[in-house]
C-alpha cells in the first residue's frame, strides 16, 4: 500500500513538472487572498476604473481584485477610498498616506504597509521617510503638526474611547480645522477596517509595490 501511494505521488509530481506553464494550477500561483471567491462580471464603470489603474500605475491593485467578487462592494470601496484619499481636503495626499501607514503599522497589516509605504515614498520623494513611517513614525523627523495628526490617528486606532475635547483642541492649536479633524479620524477609521479585512483574508500586495521609489 505504502509503495503504491509513493509511486502515485511521484507520478503526479512528474506530470506536474512536465506540464506546460499554461496548465499550472491556481494553487501554484501567488494568491490575492486565501478565500476562493470567483470574480463577478465587472460593470462598465469598474472595467474603466481597472483600465485607468493599468494606464496610470501599470497594474490593478490587488485590493481591488479582492473586492471584485461583488461589484456592489467593489464600487462602494472604490468610492469611499477615492473620496477619503483623493478628494479635496485640508490634509495633503501625503498626509493622508502617512495616516494610512501609521495606522497600518499599529495593526501590522502587511498589505497596507507595503502599498501605502510605497505611496509615502513616492509622494514625499524620500525613501527613508517611507521606511521610517512603516517601522515607527516616531523615529521620523516630522513637523509638530504631522506628529500631532499621527498621534491622534493612532489614538483612534488603539483607544478611541479615550479621546477627549483636549485631543481635538490640541489639533486646533496646531492649525487643523474641524473638517481636518474629521478627515484625520475618517482616514484612520477606514484603514483600521481595511487592515482588519486584509489580515483576515491574507490579502497579498502586488509585487510591484516593493520596488517602487527605492
Amino acid at each position: 500500500m505504502a509503495a503504491t501511494m509513493a509511486a502515485t505521488a511521484q507520478a503526479k509530481k512528474t506530470r506536474a513538472s512536465e506540464a506546460p506553464q499554461s496548465q499550472v494550477t491556481a494553487v501554484d500561483l501567488p494568491h490575492v487572498t486565501a478565500l476562493d471567491l470567483p470574480q463577478a462580471e465587472p460593470t462598465p464603470a469598474m472595467q474603466a476604473y481597472f483600465q485607468k489603474c493599468r494606464d496610470k500605475i501599470g497594474f490593478v491593485p490587488n485590493v481591488l481584485t479582492a473586492y471584485a467578487f461583488d461589484m456592489a462592494k467593489l464600487e462602494a470601496f472604490v468610492a469611499f477610498y477615492n473620496d477619503l484619499m483623493l478628494a479635496p481636503s485640508g490634509l495633503s495626499k501625503l498626509e493622508r498616506e502617512m495616516i494610512a501607514v501609521a495606522v497600518s503599522s499599529e495593526n501590522k497589516c502587511f498589505y497596507c504597509l507595503t502599498a501605502h509605504g510605497a505611496a509615502v515614498r513616492q509622494l514625499s520623494g524620500d525613501p527613508v521617510l517611507g521606511e521610517m513611517m512603516v517601522m515607527n513614525y516616531r523615529a521620523a523627523e516630522l513637523s509638530l503638526r504631522q506628529r500631532a495628526m499621527l498621534d491622534f490617528a493612532v489614538k483612534v486606532t488603539n483607544a478611541s474611547h479615550t479621546i477627549e475635547e483636549s485631543d481635538r483642541a490640541h489639533l486646533r492649536k496646531l492649525g487643523f480645522s474641524d473638517r481636518d479633524i474629521w478627515d484625520i479620524a475618517a482616514v484612520a477609521s477606514f484603514f483600521n477596517m481595511s487592515n482588519r479585512m486584509a489580515s483576515a483574508v491574507d490579502m497579498r500586495p502586488n509585487h510591484e509595490y516593493h520596488a517602487q521609489t527605492r
